[in-house]
């Protein structure tokens, strides 16, 4: 970028730039230090890949001055967000909410402390639950038009669908709107980033601070990170959620999943996951071949990096270059199950043991894999369904699993 390029330009550059809802409004109110917030509803115990673009821009706003407001929706997640869902959510219960929050709350602590980043914390229940209903109609819902709400596409297409849509659902985009209201009130925040599919939510209050305050506030979304065919990146091969808590997936598995990206999907990535200067982004993107591995290496040692740190992101490149073949390294980042000396006495049937480690979703996929030539023992091949592993595979206490040519899992023996 050129030396006097602003800090819309760079991130513009970059690809985070989906959506926004004044360009020259922005660039100029991003000239002086301003802040900004971006919410995270708490539907599991931890955020996932969809959250670090979000997150990834809000380091770069941070490093560059700007204030940083991180909220955990503990009000709004009693609600539930009805953007593209198919049907109506299920309503978690409050110990449920408040569990995921808390959880939320010490793993977003955790990377902000980890990556140096100085942002508040809060938890929009805080004001949400003490609102009282009539004066939140007379005040807020007096904004907001029943049609313009029925236009949006989330809520066309579920009366489209024949779900309808209920009484509950109808009202969170008013809430998080009130969100952006309280924190412009409270702590001056001119500005709410986040993911393409919060369009129309965050756009919702932009608007009722203009409405209510007479001021100008600023929406911002993000792409998403597709594959070539257009669908959300983020699934494991099994089928799971690539989770930022390690005790979901472990650092070894999310470095993995980086390093397993299409090649198609390899630019974008480096220029929204990393801080890696955009000459460089360009450069490693360029990688035809072999060289093409070396960038999704150094795109999952950046990304691991960022989520579980320095140390967790340099142990699972030398697990990775251990069980690739490289040589010289350790398989001890790879995921871990143990196993009760007790069991193994029995001895375990290998598809039950697939099914343990994660390597397959149910006997049925187990037997399967083994059937297709895919599954192995210490880097044996298993052609029987029926074998059964027992302490004799186990040496110095493990044995390590793979399915196909990229999932390993290591078995431990019980007080090994």
């Amino acid at each position: 970028m050129p030396a006097d390029a602003s800090l819309f330009d760079t991130l513009t550059a970059r690809g985070f730039v989906h959506l926004v809802s004044n360009s020259d409004g922005l660039r100029a109110a991003l000239a002086r230090p301003l802040t900004f917030y971006v919410g995270f509803d708490p539907t599991a115990p931890s955020l996932h890949s969809g959250h670090l673009i979000p997150l990834a821009l809000a380091a770069h706003l941070t490093r560059a001055g700007h204030r940083a407001v991180l909220l955990a929706g503990g009000g709004t997640g009693l609600i539930g967000d009805p953007t593209d869902r198919a049907e109506t959510r299920s309503l978690q219960s409050r110990a449920q909410v408040q569990a995921n929050t808390q959880a939320i709350r010490r793993q977003v602590s955790r990377l902000v402390a980890q990556n140096e980043l100085d942002v508040a914390l809060v938890d929009n229940a805080d004001w949400l639950t003490e609102l009282r209903y009539l004066e939140f109609l007379r005040s807020v819902g007096r904004h907001f038009s029943v049609n313009e709400l029925l236009a949006t596409e989330t809520y066309r297409a579920r009366l489209a669908s024949g779900q309808g849509l209920n009484f509950v659902e109808i009202n969170y985009r008013l809430l998080q709107a009130y969100d952006f209201l309280h924190l412009y009130r409270e702590r001056g925040c001119r500005l709410q980033i986040g993911g393409s599919d919060q369009w129309a939510n965050i756009l919702a209050g932009v608007h009722l601070v203009r409405r209510i305050e007479g001021a100008e506030a600023f929406g911002l979304v993000t792409p998403l990170l597709t594959t070539a065919t257009g669908e959300k990146m983020g699934k494991t091969a099994g089928g799971a959620a690539l989770w930022l808590d390690a005790a979901l997936t472990s650092p070894y598995d999310f470095f993995q999943y980086w390093v397993n990206v299409e090649d198609g999907a390899v630019p974008q990535a480096l220029a929204l996951l990393t801080t890696l200067p955009m000459a460089e982004v360009r450069a490693l993107s360029s990688r035809r071949g072999a060289d093409r591995r070396q960038a999704k290496q150094r795109l999952a040692a950046e990304v691991t990096a960022l989520v579980h740190g320095a140390e967790a992101a340099a142990a699972a490149l030398e697990s990775s270059h251990a069980l690739f073949g490289a040589g010289g390294g350790s398989a001890a980042a790879a995921p871990l199950t143990t196993l009760a000396a007790s069991e193994l006495a029995a001895g375990v049937p290998i598809l039950d043991l697939l099914q343990t480690a994660g390597l397959a979703a149910s006997r049925s996929a187990a037997r399967r894999l083994v059937v297709q030539g895919g599954a192995y023992v210490n880097n044996r091949r298993v052609d029987d369904p029926g074998a059964v592993v027992d302490a004799r595979d186990f040496h110095d206490g493990e044995l390590l699993l793979r399915s196909g040519k990229k999932r390993f899992h290591r078995v431990r023996a019980d007080g090994a």
